[in-house]
Parts: structure tokens; C-alpha cells; sequence
């Protein structure tokens, strides 16, 4: 997402707020906490070996009926409800939005095609797919098959005509599922579509200026597939379970590269996250450093790196390939928000855990809050915790609500999906779709 350049053209104002220490609390708040439900204790092969998926909220004591509700509920609010980011267009197509900003986003619409493949939705899959195809896809061109990152959708001029490396890293995975779960010969032939675009990433080897989504030096995923941001990262776009499924189904002869991507994923979120905090940058060298972009907004941990506990702990729950790494991540970055506090954690920091001196702003509001996308991530990140911290933040999810904050800010955009990605992680629901699941 490319949500801090979209949004570092608006007016800059000073926080004003004044360095916070990374442990506000007196003593002893990274040891672990007395709970009836004890330790909780990850398991250690990932479903890419068992076939099967960690439901956290029943081991957590809630309801098998209850939990079903929740997810439910969830999927209403933000694809049905008075406040959906999601709207049909015609017999086919409909798009998702970032209500707040106006625009339809690669992000928001691959992540709608992949809540639709998760959930067995496949006349809403369909709709985003034909409106990316239409509104979004280049069609010709240095960019053909690579996608314009954000729309006006509703007369579907591009607001530009640049990607973002994430959404066609998105596109290609929820078709690769799409693929698997429903076949080919229904409408849409999603391999095909995933293999136009991954054989066009494979064509673009810097003719005016356009480049694969993966830097091929450094077999890491570019921030832009151009010359602005080939050669440097987000950190939150680094998904190598997502490489793993390439690996698995694109079959387009680079498996080994896909995998070799999916462990240098792995080894720079080593390098990207805190040693201490497990806190990232949202912008960074390819060495995981964080970025100088110069001015006043520098990198920090800020609401593109809310996505990071969730990607590890999607890495964790499928493949279990860095365990030992992962878990220690998972207890850090918990160890410490829960510092901060599990009901007021702030949503931007410095990566050594102080609060930044400028803030970034979203939909008009320039402030720190206690955001549920980052209340929703790093309850997700319970799926590798070692800790019965852990559950703590798992209760925190289920408690939290999508709903404007006090002072009338709301966003069932990206609060709102991230929100929809943790309860389907903590229940089971996001899962590796192989050929013939149903």
C-alpha cells in the first residue's frame, strides 16, 4: 500500500507530543501474566504439513456458535452492512473502497478477492476481479497487465497510474486460490489470468522505467515495480508464505527462485524488526534499515507496519519454517504494546518504542489513537505467542469493535479488513486453498 505517499501530499502539522518511553510502566510489565487458561503453546508444524488450522478463540473458551457469529458479523459490516467498503456495480463487477479516501486501492481490492476465496464467495470474487480487469488492469504498454494502484471508482479515472508491488503480489495469490478452489472453467480463468500476470513481472526488465514487482538482484518485493521504488521495500509487503504458494502452484519454471524469495523474506524481517521492541520502519533499505525520505515524516513503525505481526504469524500458522525466530518476534512486539498498555497501545512509533514527533494523518485526523487495526494484528500474532500474555490480546480482538472512535473517526477500510483478517486467522478461517477444497 502505498498509503504514506497518498497521503504526505496533505498538510504537515507538528504532533507536539513529546517523547514517550517505550516502557511506561514501573517494573515488571514484559514478564509474563497469571491466566486460568495457562501458557499458550504454539504448535509446531504448519498446516502446509498437517492440513489443519488453529481455531485460538476455541482455545480461548469462547463458543464454536459465537466465534461463527463474530466472523459473520464482521463480513456484514464491511461487505453488506449500512457501512460497507464493498459496492456492486451492474450484473457483474463491484469494487471495494477506501471510503475516507475516496478512492478504490489494489490493496483493498485484492484483499476483498482474498476474503472472497477464504470464505467460498465466489460471485464476489468474480466482481472485484472483472473490475480490476476493467477499471484498474493495464491493458498495453510498458505497465501492460500490472495494475494502477488507485482509482476514482466511481468514473474509474486513474488517480495513478503506478503500482503497488503489494496488490499484484495479492492479485496473483487470491487467483492461485481462486484456481484451486473453484477450477478454470466456470467464467473466469483464474490460472491463466495469475500467469499473465506473473509472465508480464518476468518481461519488465527496466524499458522506460518498469520493472519486475521483486527486485531480481535482491529477490526481495519492491515498494514500486518502476525506477522510483525498485530499489527499496516495505517491509509489510514481505509475505513469503505468498512465495510458497507461487513455488507450489504458479508452475511457471521459477519455482526455486519463489522459494528463495520466500526465505530472504524471512531473513530481512529479521533484519527489518527491532531486536528489542519488534518494531519496523514502513519504509526500509533492502538491509532492512530504515529509510531516509528526508523532511519530517521519517520512517517509523506507522499503519503500513501494523501488517507485519499478521504476515509472520501467517508465515508461522502455514509453513513453520523460522519458529524459533517468529516466536521470539511474536513475544517482543507483544511484550511491548502490552507495556503501553492492552487497552491504549498507541498505533505509531520510533522503532525503539518512543513515540515519533511527527504523526502521520488519516482521513483528516492527525493524532495517535489505540487502533483496531493494530489491536487486530498483533492479537494475531497469539498464533505463535509463547506467552499467556498471549491470550490477552487474543480477548482484546474479540472485544474490540468496529465502530467510530470518540471523536467520529471511523475507517471499515483498512481497520475494518485488517479486523476481518485476524478473526479468520484466530479461528481457522485463512487458510493455504489447495486443488479441490471446498
Amino acid at each position: 500500500m502505498r498509503r504514506f505517499m497518498f497521503l504526505a501530499a496533505l498538510a504537515f502539522v507538528f504532533s507536539g507530543l513529546c517523547f514517550g518511553q517505550a516502557d511506561p510502566s514501573s517494573g515488571d510489565c514484559k514478564k509474563d501474566v497469571k491466566d486460568e487458561r495457562g501458557v499458550m503453546k504454539p504448535w509446531k508444524k504448519g498446516a502446509a504439513q498437517t492440513g489443519k488450522y488453529r481455531n485460538v478463540f476455541l482455545e480461548a473458551g469462547y463458543s464454536q456458535a459465537e466465534i461463527d457469529a463474530k466472523l459473520a458479523k464482521a463480513y456484514y459490516d464491511i461487505f453488506e452492512g449500512p457501512n460497507k467498503v464493498y459496492f456492486e456495480v451492474g450484473d457483474d463487477m463491484g469494487y471495494v473502497s477506501d471510503v475516507k479516501n475516496h478512492d478504490a486501492r489494489t490493496e483493498g481490492m485484492s484483499y476483498g478477492m482474498m476474503v472472497a476465496v477464504q470464505l467460498n464467495k465466489k460471485d464476489v470474487f468474480d466482481r472485484l476481479w472483472r473490475w480490476s480487469v476493467k477499471n484498474m488492469q493495464h491493458q498495453s504498454g510498458p505497465s501492460e497487465a500490472y495494475f494502477a494502484w488507485s482509482v476514482n471508482p466511481k468514473t474509474g479515472k486513474h488517480n495513478a497510474e503506478g503500482s503497488a508491488s503489494d496488490g499484484e503480489l495479492y492479485y496473483v495469490t487470491s487467483l492461485l486460490f481462486a484456481s484451486n478452489r473453484w477450477g478454470n472453467d466456470t467464467g473466469i480463468n483464474y490460472y491463466k489470468e495469475a500467469r499473465r500476470i506473473l509472465d508480464a513481472m518476468w518481461s519488465k526488465e527496466g524499458k522506460d522505467g518498469i520493472y519486475h514487482v521483486i527486485n531480481l538482484e535482491h529477490k526481495q518485493i519492491s515498494f514500486v515495480p518502476d525506477k522510483s521504488g525498485y530499489t527499496w521495500t516495505d517491509p509489510s509487503y514481505h509475505l513469503p508464505a505468498f512465495y510458497e504458494v507461487w513455488a507450489d502452484y504458479a508452475k511457471d519454471g521459477h519455482e526455486q527462485f519463489y522459494r528463495d524469495c520466500a526465505d530472504t523474506a524471512r531473513v530481512f524481517l529479521h533484519r527489518a524488526c527491532d531486536p528489542v521492541t519488534g518494531l519496523n520502519a514502513d519504509a526500509t533499505e533492502f538491509s532492512g534499515v530504515a529509510r531516509n525520505r528526508g523532511g519530517r515524516m521519517q520512517s517509523a513503525f506507522r499503519y503500513d507496519s501494523w501488517r507485519v505481526p499478521m504476515n509472520i504469524a501467517m508465515d508461522y500458522s502455514w509453513y513453520a519454517k523460522d519458529q524459533k525466530w517468529q516466536q521470539d518476534y511474536g513475544k517482543r512486539i507483544q511484550n511491548f504494546l502490552f507495556c503501553r498498555g492492552i487497552d491504549t497501545f498507541e498505533d505509531q512509533f520510533n522503532q525503539d518504542g518512543t513515540l515519533p514527533s511527527y504523526i502521520l494523518q488519516a482521513g483528516g485526523y492527525q493524532k495517535l489513537r489505540h487502533s483496531l487495526g493494530l489491536v487486530a494484528t498483533s492479537a494475531a500474532a497469539s498464533l505463535m505467542g509463547t506467552q499467556a500474555k498471549s491470550w490477552k490480546f487474543v480477548d482484546a480482538v474479540w472485544n474490540a469493535k468496529l465502530e467510530p472512535y470518540e471523536d467520529k473517526y471511523f475507517d471499515p477500510y483498512y481497520d475494518g479488513l485488517l479486523y476481518l483478517f485476524s478473526l479468520m486467522h484466530l479461528s481457522g478461517n485463512y487458510r493455504l486453498i489447495t486443488p479441490g477444497m471446498n
